[in-house]
């Protein structure tokens, strides 16, 4: 499973370029991206008898925390979207793998996680790592303030998702779950964007493949895989695999952006990965057991 986890990491790590280098704005961005997700992922549901029948035996309470996870995720996506237009890259995508703190507490309250103190420690220096990578980029001006807001609550709505599928995933397959949240972000994400009167066409090709890339790698290569580890791993270990895309982020944006890694990224990014090893290794133990 080890592998795909990387997988998964490589391919959120392109998410924040794919945004970069587009031309449309963030609730459009966030709409496509999921819109188009949904359409390959449903063909994939209705095709299979037995994700059919998950489907038309729903339950409320299903369908409920279908609604909310979905809205979740359109609100993550929408939230870290424009804040990647507020901040740099760096600091957006550092506050938004921030996500264990969240998912940390859930994990505690909800499900009853316990954490060997090696496991927290991994968790701190992961953590800590994160903050080194984005600290240079950390700027005083309100507008970057605001972007370090929406990415640090867009961290929240992220880490519900997976909370929450973490959950639901003990009964619903992969496809099913994600073809019933999916469809609540899009409706959510539209209805959105009408009452903000942004227009769904008339976009550059630019644009177009952008979003194309941020659904077929970053969606379809990166979130679904993620959602479905869920089944094999607790919303806490996915979150701290996450925290890696910080360092995918800064590699991709130093050769597709031409932006420096600087000598306090690269200690960050080696921190980081220490942190994530270590959490990793004290989990899988407690795991097996």
């Amino acid at each position: 499973m080890g592998i795909f986890l990387l997988i998964g990491v490589m391919a959120l790590s392109a998410s924040a370029i794919f945004v970069k280098l587009a031309n449309a704005p963030s609730s459009i961005m966030a709409f496509y991206r999921i819109f188009f997700s949904f359409c390959v992922i449903f063909i994939f549901t209705i095709s299979k008898k037995d994700t059919r029948k998950e489907l038309l035996s729903l339950s409320k309470k299903e369908i409920i925390l279908g609604i909310i996870s979905g809205i979740s995720l359109a609100l993550h996506y929408f939230l870290w979207f424009q804040s990647l237009n507020l901040t740099s890259v760096a600091s957006s995508t550092v506050i938004v793998t921030l996500q264990p703190l969240f998912a940390f507490v859930a994990g505690y309250l909800f499900f009853k996680e316990r954490y060997t103190k090696l496991a927290v420690l991994g968790f701190i220096i992961a953590v800590i790592g994160s903050v080194i990578i984005g600290w240079g980029d950390f700027q005083l001006s309100s507008r970057a303030l605001i972007g370090d807001l929406l990415a640090f609550i867009s961290a929240g709505f992220i880490s519900t998702y997976f909370i929450i599928g973490q959950y639901t995933r003990a009964r619903l397959s992969t496809f099913s779950w994600i073809t019933l949240t999916y469809f609540f972000a899009f409706i959510f994400l539209g209805i959105l964007s009408l009452i903000m009167k942004i227009p769904f066409t008339g976009y550059s090709l630019n644009t177009w493949l952008n979003i194309l890339g941020i659904t077929l790698v970053s969606t379809l290569l990166g979130q679904v895989i993620f959602t479905w580890l869920l089944k094999y791993f607790p919303a806490t270990v996915i979150s701290m695999t996450i925290l890696g895309e910080a360092v995918g982020t800064c590699i991709l944006g130093y050769f597709i952006l031409h932006e420096t890694v600087s000598l306090k990224q690269f200690i960050g990014i080696v921190v980081i990965l220490f942190g994530i090893g270590l959490f990793l290794w004290e989990k899988r133990k407690t795991i097996t057991q």
